[in-house]
């Protein structure tokens, strides 16, 4: 815990060490460089993370806007890493040349979009925090984060990763740490680790289909498409739908992420692995989104964002905490219908018990 209210903001970055690791190892400096500066740049922010654990974050800056309404400022950090940078757009201000600016803009927009009109959130700590954002972050970094106050957006080298403002699920994975900082606060490390890495994955996805107008059944359920070069033999960084398919490449390795926990994977890297082990709760969503049909962000969405804002989980809750938690929220907002049972089946599939 911190002196922010209680809160802990972790540091989280859309790609996983693992995959930056197998990038730095390789031969070819071109690749390896920008790959080798990410994870130096990356272990300096979790650093830093620590650090406002003990001394607490800046208090934020009130919003201007009224309240339901969004207040967005998007900086460049013009390929340095001081943050936030210069101001390049505000709130309600007209698009620029920079269509990396445009898409940050949009990208939180789209954001709170879906928190306030599907769920009543009013921004991501439900009382209108503004949501800031820096891009173009640092020489070639490969990566996107939020850092407990803002979100950062690097260009990527142009050879295994390119702008990480073009998913706009990745923006929505980000900023939903932020979510999960204000509520329930799930702990970086194993299970409740990847419970944390899931629910961004999960309203990320949920962001890309509103979005989209996607039904479940439409949905691609990737994370990260398009954000992979050309070069790279892959569709995206993760799939919800079938977990350890989303790359199999020379340069990246084969995607590690369990669907079930059968292969559930027990490691001190990535914090207990949770950006692998995440796979199994993403497919639990996954199969109940599909079971029920429809838009995922209605039912199925609705009893993942009823766990995660309703009080009772643990900080550090175990996948069957969870399936446990979800069980009992489908049944009080549904009743004993299908939306309880698709979420009992599910759990099941995954090898979760949810008694």
């Amino acid at each position: 815990m911190d002196t922010n209210g209680g809160f802990e903001p972790v540091y989280c970055t859309i790609v996983p060490p693992h995959i930056l690791d197998e990038v730095a190892r390789h031969e070819d400096s071109a690749l390896a460089t920008p790959a080798r500066r990410t994870l130096e740049r990356d272990a300096l922010e979790r650093t830093r993370r620590r650090l406002t654990t003990v001394i607490g974050a800046p208090a934020a800056t009130p919003p201007t806007a009224g309240a339901g309404a969004p207040h967005r400022t998007v900086y460049d950090a013009g390929h340095r890493q001081t943050l936030p940078g210069a101001k390049v757009r505000g709130e309600g201000e007209e698009p620029g040349e920079d269509a990396t600016v445009n898409r940050a803009y949009a990208g939180l927009g789209a954001t709170f979009e879906l928190f306030l009109r599907v769920y009543g959130r009013d921004s991501i700590d439900g009382k209108g925090l503004p949501l800031d954002a820096s891009v173009h972050f640092g020489e070639s970094y490969d990566n996107a984060f939020w850092n407990g106050e803002q979100m950062v957006f690097g260009d990527g080298d142009g050879e295994i990763f390119l702008d990480f403002t073009l998913p706009v699920d990745v923006i929505g994975h980000e900023l939903t740490h932020g979510v999960t900082q204000y509520t329930a606060n799930l702990a970086y490390f194993g299970q409740s680790g990847a419970l944390n890495e899931s629910m961004s994955d999960v309203f990320g996805s949920l962001i890309k289909q509103y979005t989209l107008g996607q039904t479940a059944s439409e949905a691609d359920w990737l994370i990260g498409a398009g954000l992979l070069a050309p070069r790279v033999t892959g569709k995206a960084l993760r799939s919800m739908k079938e977990p350890g398919s989303a790359y199999d490449d020379d340069v990246l390795g084969k995607d590690p992420q369990p669907g079930t926990m059968d292969g559930y994977v027990r490691t001190g890297r990535d914090n207990g692995g949770v950006h692998i082990n995440s796979g199994i709760p993403n497919h639990a969503f996954y199969l109940v989104a599909t079971e029920l049909g429809g838009h995922a962000w209605e039912r199925a969405g609705q009893i993942w964002y009823d766990v995660l804002t309703g009080g009772e989980l643990d900080s550090q809750a175990t996948f069957q905490d969870f399936a446990r938690l979800t069980v009992a929220a489908a049944r009080a907002r549904y009743h004993e219908g299908a939306e309880q049972e698709a979420v009992l089946k599910a759990w099941e599939q995954v090898g979760v018990p949810a008694p």
